[in-house]
């Protein structure tokens, strides 16, 4: 799983029908310490999250499991919306 924040949304009518009424939303990879990583990804909304929350990502074979997925042409999927982060460096 990867932890990503929203930065907005992709509209796109052209696309495959298996996508048709799936919002897309653009996510950015986050640090545990919340400071950015490079890139973005464009991901599936299966939770109905919102811009700028914390979010849960997957990929690959998991997108397509998510919620409404399967059969989906998808490659990154939102599946949880984060409320807290705790981690305890000390540990381990």
């Amino acid at each position: 799983m990867i932890i990503a924040r929203i930065l907005g949304t992709v509209v796109a009518t052209q696309k495959d029908e298996r996508l048709s009424g799936k919002k897309l939303l653009i996510v950015k990879p986050l640090n545990l310490d919340g400071t950015d990583q490079s890139g973005y990804v464009v991901a599936v909304d299966t939770v109905g999250a919102g811009f700028h929350e914390k979010v849960l990502i997957v990929a690959g074979s998991s997108a397509r499991l998510a919620e409404g997925n399967k059969d989906c042409p998808v490659d990154s999927a939102i599946v949880g919306v984060i409320d807290t982060i705790d981690v305890n460096e000390n540990e381990g």
